[in-house]
């Protein structure tokens, strides 16, 4: 299990400072959790993660599941074991691809609409590609074309083979574009599964809840309130955030004024840089983000004085680091133009290495935004 101590709470906003102790060492919270979809941050070795102040990952239940299946992890001791790191992990649900797979692919929309669409998704509306039902959710692999079928119940126990510290409950985030009696219903459903999932949990691992309710305030509290009622030791934001993100902050003081104060908050799937303080002024504890590795392996570098990319024939000539205030190990030894030159000669090398600044220039930023709460500055 964990233990979720909350060590200061800021007097300017909801910030808080934390220590999130787990089987396998304890996280300064608030934290960026780098996503390891299967079982890597993609072209990082473990070792390599743990250079860049990373503190916790999380790895993909439905991508583990159907590669290299979650038997195979288990004969390994689990997925610390498995992928070689001695600091804790989450696996999520799988309930996320329900989303990305489903109206997400058909509608080419992400957890937040970039552009306004004219399309609602309405109550018995079915996703082209998957089939969500009362009970769960029908996949077809894309590995070898097999019918998938993943409720609360297998998604528990995929889920205790993996072995991570925190999991998640089974879900079904909605997108942007559903209207408030498909959310509705999905959410009712998604609350039936919670309840399935705390039943069906034999370990001492640590479930997470799942708040949903898409960008409805009704919802979103109705949902919250549920959630914070039931045995959670902590507690998962998931689903749609509205049609921009200037909305997000509101939407999580709206969740997080009906859940328990002393129990950790994961938001999922959202942190780019410009996110990070709304977030984590709203009260937001861990969150993840593919962002960083998402990015680098396009030859887009994160720096302090904005994005960079790469791919450009401007930087080939460039003598500077990424970013001459990171003290990263790409920035004291690699320019922008060898980085730009490996880019263009189709090279692996730049992928590594733009991934490990970004993932090391996300974390000092909540570094700063920690040591900024501490201060009384944020």
């Amino acid at each position: 299990m964990i233990e979720f101590k909350i060590l200061k709470k800021s007097k300017k906003s909801g910030a808080r400072l934390g220590i999130l102790k787990t089987p396998h060492g304890e996280v300064e919270t608030p934290t960026l959790v780098p996503v390891a979809t299967q079982a890597v941050i993609k072209t990082l070795t473990s070792e390599e993660v743990l250079a860049t102040k990373s503190q916790i990952l999380i790895a993909n239940t439905y991508h583990l599941h159907l590669r290299p299946g979650e038997q195979i992890v288990k004969s390994h001791g689990g997925i610390n074991l498995f992928m070689r790191w001695p600091k804790p992990l989450m696996t999520d649900s799988g309930g996320f691809q329900v989303f990305s797979l489903g109206f997400g692919k058909d509608y080419g929309t992400g957890k937040i609409l970039k552009e306004k669409k004219d399309e609602t998704i309405q109550t018995g509306q079915q996703p082209k590609l998957i089939k969500i039902s009362e009970e769960g959710v029908r996949f077809r692999s894309y590995v070898d074309g097999r019918e998938i079928f993943i409720g609360p119940k297998e998604s528990i126990k995929i889920q205790e083979k993996l072995g991570a510290d925190i999991i998640f409950a089974f879900d079904e985030p909605t997108s942007p574009l559903a209207d408030i009696k498909y959310t509705k219903k999905s959410l009712e459903k998604t609350h039936r599964w919670a309840k399935t999932c705390l039943q069906e949990l034999k370990t001492k691992q640590a479930l997470y809840g799942i708040v949903q309710g898409g960008k409805f305030r009704e919802l979103r509290e109705e949902s919250a309130k549920f959630i914070g009622s039931l045995d959670f030791p902590g507690f998962g934001i998931g689903g749609e955030f509205g049609d921009d993100k200037s909305t997000m902050s509101q939407m999580l003081a709206w969740t997080f004024a009906k859940l328990p104060d002393s129990k950790p908050r994961h938001l999922l799937g959202i942190g780019h840089p410009e996110d990070m303080i709304p977030i984590i002024q709203a009260g937001v504890d861990t969150f993840d983000c593919i962002a960083p590795t998402h990015y680098a392996r396009r030859g887009i570098a994160f720096t302090s004085s904005g994005r960079i990319d790469l791919n450009k024939k401007i930087f080939l000539k460039d003598k500077k680091p990424l970013d001459e205030k990171c003290s990263c190990m790409v920035c004291q030894n690699y320019s922008r133009g060898y980085i730009s030159h490996l880019l263009r000669a189709w090279e692996i090398t730049p992928l590594k290495l733009i991934s490990f600044h970004n993932i090391y220039y996300f974390n000092t930023l909540v570094e700063k935004l920690r040591e900024d709460i501490k201060n009384n500055k944020v």
